[in-house]
């Protein structure tokens, strides 16, 4: 969810309506989107050709109670069935004349965020035959070209035979096409989803490994960080669950040593508090991500069986990896 939104301009909050309203999972996905800041919300009331009027005029009402003092208090909502597909017509007329189209950097270096990772060879094909790994997801400023020389951040994890630990080894290559769906296209800019085919093995992009990565030109993307130091915000009550008298639904401060899940951009990964002061955290990361200086990171902690999101965190500066130089 939160890996997804990373790479939003907008976003529909669906919302069943043969079911109370909010579940625990509404809840927690109307907290991310207000996390993420996105602007453009607007909320599908789905499945209503499974309950009768009266009964959805009722869960509008419980939609409009549940969205008062969030982002969504003023956002349209659309009762719709898209099983039969009723008003989808009408919700595709509202994103296209009232959903703006953000304003694009197409000056500064290329930046995307890596959301899938794949290979797109059929098995048996014969060696002569295979074709580069591919990345798919959304570039955030700058434009992608055919012929462009690129690297991937923070890369990917090996063993040094000599040391026996880890070691980050960035990737870089070239671009040999770009997709858009079944178009085929020279160049990309921001917006919309794309896949990148390189020269890659494609042995290391299938399955979605290089999901979390940040591809653009080799040498300008931001740093890699081992651990970093963030301004963190808890939320005030624990989303996400259903309700239980027996258990308080308060979200505790965090604790120095304990194991938090963050989600930077597309990356989710593991992070230990090592350090605390009022609403200061320092983490030390379970393997190194590409982040930017000033960026919203989700912070996520383990309740039994289920990791729930707890609050947000924006980085102040970290402590760097080297990156080797080739």
């Amino acid at each position: 969810m939160l890996s997804g939104a990373a790479v939003m301009d907008a976003a529909m909050l669906l919302v069943a309506a043969n079911e109370p309203c909010p579940q625990p999972q509404t809840s927690e996905h109307l907290a991310a989107i207000e996390m993420m800041k996105l602007d453009n919300v607007f909320i599908l009331q789905n499945k209503v050709d499974l309950i009768k009027q009266d009964e959805a005029l009722d869960k509008y009402e419980q939609i409009k109670k549940f969205s008062k003092n969030t982002i969504v208090e003023n956002a349209p909502v659309f009762p719709i069935s898209a099983q039969l597909k009723v008003n989808i017509k009408v919700v595709l007329e509202y994103l296209h004349k009232s959903i703006p189209m953000p304003i694009r950097d197409y000056t500064t270096d290329p930046q995307l965020t890596v959301i899938r990772s794949f290979d797109i060879n059929k098995p048996g094909s014969e060696a002569d035959n295979l074709r580069g790994g591919v990345v798919g997801g959304s570039i955030l400023k700058g434009i992608l070209k055919v012929g462009d020389e690129i690297e991937l951040r923070p890369g990917r994890l090996e063993k040094d035979p000599v040391t026996n630990r880890m070691k980050i080894v960035v990737l870089r290559s070239r671009i040999v096409s770009l997709n858009a769906e079944a178009n085929s296209m020279q160049f990309a800019v921001p917006g919309g989803l794309i896949g990148v085919g390189s020269l890659l093995d494609p042995a290391i992009t299938r399955q979605d490994l290089l999901l979390g990565n940040v591809l653009g030109h080799p040498g300008k993307l931001p740093k890699v960080y081992v651990g970093i130091e963030v301004n963190y915000f808890l939320l005030r009550q624990l989303l996400g669950m259903q309700k239980d008298k027996s258990r308080s639904s308060s979200i505790d401060p965090l604790r120095k040593n304990e194991m938090l899940k963050i989600t930077i951009g597309s990356l989710i990964l593991g992070a230990q508090v090592t350090g605390i002061k009022q609403n200061r955290a320092r983490l030390t990361l379970r393997r190194p991500a590409c982040v930017d200086i000033g960026e919203r990171i989700a912070i996520s902690r383990n309740y039994g069986v289920h990791w729930r999101l707890i609050g947000w965190a924006k980085v102040v500066k970290g402590k760097a990896y080297e990156v080797p130089s080739l």
